[in-house]
């Protein structure tokens, strides 16, 4: 049974048992992964052999003795004890009522702080994105509204000319009226005078001829 659970513990990082299984579990995978420890460590290759045999003596899988001492031992070469971690469940389990808790590797102080810098990278690299896309789509509208306004200055400058032309043909027309009046006005003033000057030569025929 321990050897199944320290199998499924190599492969999934993390198992969920009852108490009293994960609290045996506990040394039985430590010591264990200090073989490991003590294999990686080792340059003769005759001890790491041996190491992997007492390993897989203890686990009966050849593949999870294969990739703890191969993938999972670098993780635990800078720590001297307490591989693993258990998490005591709240709710137990159904039917006979059982405490439950959770069992998994305690991983490398480093390998958490690079999560979180890789987080933080990827956080600071979306704000910038953002920032560039506000200040991509505010120059887009400070363009359109002076191409608007470009286009209302000239279309009240189209409007400003014919105006001013109306203005200057109404004034042609008024100048022009006034100076036919005037031209009207002198010759109605010339046309009495003629009319006079006969009316008084009448008068002075009729004196002679009395």
């Amino acid at each position: 049974m321990l050897a199944n659970l320290c199998c499924s513990l190599i492969e999934n990082g993390r198992i969920k048992t009852t108490l009293a299984r994960a609290c045996a579990l506990r040394p039985t995978i430590e010591k264990i992964i200090t073989l490991a420890k003590k294999a990686h460590l080792s340059q003769d290759s005759a001890q790491k052999i041996h190491y992997r045999r007492l390993a897989i003596s203890k686990l009966r899988s050849k593949s999870a003795a294969k990739k703890l001492f191969d993938e999972l031992v670098e993780q635990f070469t800078k720590r001297e004890g307490g591989y693993t971690r258990i998490y005591k469940l709240a709710l137990p389990r159904l039917g006979d009522a059982s405490e439950m808790a959770l069992i998994e590797f305690v991983e490398e102080s480093a390998s958490k702080k690079k999560k979180k810098k890789a987080k933080k990278s990827s956080s600071q690299s979306e704000k910038s994105k953002a920032e560039a896309e506000q200040v991509v789509v505010e120059s887009e509208t400070k363009e359109t509204e002076d191409s608007e306004t470009n286009k209302d200055e000239v279309a009240s400058t189209q409007d400003a000319e014919p105006v001013a032309a109306a203005e200057e043909s109404s004034e042609d027309e008024t100048n022009e009226a006034e100076s036919t009046e005037e031209d009207a006005t002198e010759v109605s003033d010339e046309v009495q005078s003629t009319a006079e000057e006969p009316s008084e030569d009448s008068e002075e025929v009729s004196k002679e001829s009395k």
